[in-house]
């Protein structure tokens, strides 16, 4: 896992230049939706209200690493070894995702806030969309998928 500010994104050269370029141009009037940037990267572009982290679970991928951004409002990310977790939801190869059924409060966490961004290795544990102080609210997030082995 790395977490640096936006305006450090472009020290990140070990990135597909693609990665770099899109994430230099995000502005809050991105449209909502899927973007395929190449064959080995693809964006999510998604807006949603943030929900209680009693109602939060670990996940972990496997295919793709995760570069996730918020381009509106603040949200916390938690993490853990995905080796100390309990599988909830066997890992699907077709969504590349694992569910875990540990309690997600007890575990440490990050926070997004628009001005950050979080990068997560497979396999990581992370339960991301967590409100700030039990307090939902609508945000607007990038997640850029790169294939682990990108070219």
């Amino acid at each position: 896992m790395i977490t640096d500010k936006l305006e450090n994104i472009q020290n990140y050269t070990d990135l597909p230049k693609v990665v770099l370029d899109f994430i230099k141009s995000l502005n809050i009037g991105i449209q909502l939706g899927k973007q395929i940037l190449s064959e080995d990267v693809y964006v999510n572009i998604e807006e949603y209200s943030t929900k209680l982290v009693s109602d939060a679970k670990f996940e972990t991928h496997k295919e793709y690493i995760d570069i996730q951004i918020l381009l509106k409002g603040s949200e916390e990310i938690y993490y853990a070894d995905n080796k100390e977790l309990n599988v909830d939801v066997p890992y699907d190869t077709s969504r590349d995702i694992a569910f875990y059924s540990d309690r997600v409060a007890e575990y440490p966490k990050f926070r997004l806030d628009g001005t950050n961004f979080i990068i997560l290795y497979p396999p990581e544990a992370h339960a991301p969309q967590v409100s700030i102080d039990e307090k939902p609210q609508k945000v607007k997030k990038v997640v850029v998928k790169i294939k682990k082995d990108y070219k």
